[in-house]
C-alpha cells in the first residue's frame, strides 16, 4: 500500500509539471498584474490626501465665507453707522436751529420793549419840554396879573365917575381917560392870550372847587342853589391849566 501511495503521488507530481510545462510564459502584463495591489493602497493614500484637501478647502471656504459675512456685517453695520450719522447730525442741527429761533424771538422781545421805552421817553421829554416851555413863565404871569387887576379896578371905579347927574353935563376929560385905560387893558389882555395867559370870571356859572375859590356863601332868592352870583377876583388860566382861582360869593339857599 505505500508503494501504491508513493506511485501514486509521482504521478500527481508528474502531471503537474506536465501540466505547467504546458502552460504559455507570462505575458508582460500578467507580469505586471502582481502591481495590482499597490495603486489600491495609493488610491486609499490619494483619497486620505484628497479628503484633507477638501477638508481645507471647505475650511478655507468657510473662513472665507465667514470673513465675507462678518466684513458684509461690518460693512452693514458701517452703513447703519453712516445712516444713522446723518440723523445724529440733522438732530444737533434742528437743536441749534431752536435754540437760535429761541434766541432770535428773545432778542426780538428785547428790541421791541426797549423801541417802545425808547418812543415811551421821547413822548415824555416831549411833554416834560412842552410842559417846562409852555409853564418858563408861570412866575411871571402870576406877578403880571396883578398890574392887569389894577386896570381892572380902575375901569371899574370910572365907569361909577362917569354916570352923569341929571341936568349935568358928562366930563370929556373922564370919558378919554377911561377909554384909554381901556384900550391898554384890551391889548394887554391879548398879549397875554397869545402866550397862553387868559382871563375867566364865572358869573353865573356852577361852582367849580377846581377854578373857583369860595369866599362867601349866602342865600339868594330866585337864583339857582350852588351858582356863582358874584366874582370879587377874577381868575387866571395858563395853557389850561389854573394861574389862579377866581374868587367868587356862592348861592346858599339851604
Amino acid at each position: 500500500m505505500l508503494r501504491r501511495a508513493l506511485a501514486a503521488s509521482s504521478k500527481t507530481i508528474a502531471s503537474s509539471a506536465r501540466t505547467v510545462a504546458q502552460r504559455p510564459l507570462a505575458s508582460p502584463q500578467s507580469l505586471r498584474a502582481p502591481l495590482h495591489p499597490l495603486p489600491s493602497t495609493l488610491s486609499s493614500r490619494t483619497r486620505w490626501y484628497s479628503d484633507k484637501a477638501d477638508a481645507a478647502e471647505k475650511k478655507e471656504a468657510a473662513e472665507a465665507k465667514n470673513g465675507e459675512a462678518t466684513k458684509e456685517g461690518a460693512e452693514a453695520k458701517k452703513e447703519g453707522q453712516d445712516a444713522d450719522a446723518p440723523s445724529s447730525v440733522e438732530a444737533e442741527l434742528k437743536k441749534k436751529l431752536e435754540a437760535k429761533e429761541r434766541e432770535a424771538i428773545d432778542w426780538k422781545d428785547k428790541y421791541l420793549r426797549s423801541v417802545a421805552d425808547f418812543r415811551n421817553l421821547q413822548d415824555r421829554t416831549q411833554r416834560e419840554v412842552k410842559a417846562a416851555r409852555d409853564f418858563a413863565i408861570q412866575g411871571f404871569a402870576k406877578d403880571l396879573v396883578e398890574s392887569v387887576d389894577n386896570l381892572d379896578r380902575a375901569l371899574t371905579m370910572g365907569q361909577e365917575k362917569m354916570k352923569v347927574e341929571e341936568g349935568k353935563e358928562a366930563n370929556a376929560d373922564l370919558n378919554n381917560f377911561y377909554e384909554g385905560v381901556k384900550m391898554t387893558e384890551t391889548n394887554m389882555l391879548q398879549t397875554l392870550s397869545r402866550h397862553g395867559l387868559d382871563r375867566f370870571s364865572p358869573e353865573g356859572e356852577k361852582f367849580n372847587p377846581n377854578e373857583h375859590e369860595a369866599t362867601f356863601m349866602t342865600p339868594m332868592p330866585g337864583k339857582e342853589e350852588n351858582t356863582v352870583f358874584h366874582v370879587q377876583q377874577k381868575g387866571y388860566k395858563l395853557h389850561g391849566r389854573v394861574l389862579r382861582a377866581a374868587k367868587v360869593g356862592v348861592v346858599k339857599n339851604q
